[in-house]
């Protein structure tokens, strides 16, 4: 038997912890469908403040485009508003946050999760995946360089590489993984919520190490 009997709409709340660019969102969104969660992503969140040029969203831009982690109280402000919507009763998966120890104690404050899904991959393997993404501005579609070659979209959009996935911001970003978020591994683990799962292969190998995980 894993480790719940998840079933939909049963209020479980999960959080998908792992290294920028180890799958948290395929996952988170994988997850959700299957399960009949909510996927709260801090990540997309932030992108729509800054598309609506929102107070909030202009703070956090400096931070987002050096890589940097946005401060806690930007993200806990944003986070506890969205826990206490009620499209979250029936329980979510947190994908992005918590970063830090202060995000995890005060989120311990409001809210009791389940288990922690910890994803695992090398550092090499996510610098690969993630500095060879490519994006169309015009259909939102992303490429990668090690599967597409070409610099335009099939709908003709003119690919980019966004800031936060160019090299040097990728290793910037791995630094502070290092500094700010691997610390909840063993946070975690102290508590006895976290499940650690192979990242590598694909979406759907990952998946089904995860389902082997939490369901019987």
């Amino acid at each position: 038997q894993g480790l719940f009997e998840l079933r939909k709409g049963d209020g479980m709340r999960l959080v998908l912890l792992g290294p920028p660019g180890a799958g948290k969102g395929t996952q988170a969104a994988l997850m959700c469908r299957r399960l009949g969660l909510l996927h709260i992503s801090t990540g997309d969140m932030l992108r729509q403040e800054l598309q609506a040029k929102t107070e909030l969203g202009l703070k956090a831009h400096a931070y987002i485009e050096k890589g940097e982690l946005v401060p806690d109280s930007i993200i806990l402000d944003m986070v506890r508003a969205k826990l206490e919507e009620p499209e979250c009763e029936n329980g979510y998966i947190l994908d992005g946050f918590p970063r830090t120890l202060v995000q995890a104690d005060a989120l311990a404050q409001f809210v009791e999760l389940d288990a922690v899904i910890y994803l695992e991959v090398p550092f090499e393997i996510i610098i690969k995946r993630i500095s060879g993404r490519r994006r169309c501005p015009k259909c939102g579609v992303i490429y990668h360089t090690s599967h597409y070659e070409k610099s335009t979209c099939s709908c003709g959009g003119l690919l980019y590489q966004r800031e936060d996935d160019k090299l040097e911001t990728v290793k910037n970003r791995l630094a502070v993984y290092e500094a700010e978020t691997r610390p909840l591994i063993a946070y975690y683990s102290q508590k006895g919520l976290l499940r650690t799962v192979d990242g590598e292969g694909t979406p759907e190998e990952v998946d089904a190490r995860i389902a082997a995980l939490l369901e019987p």
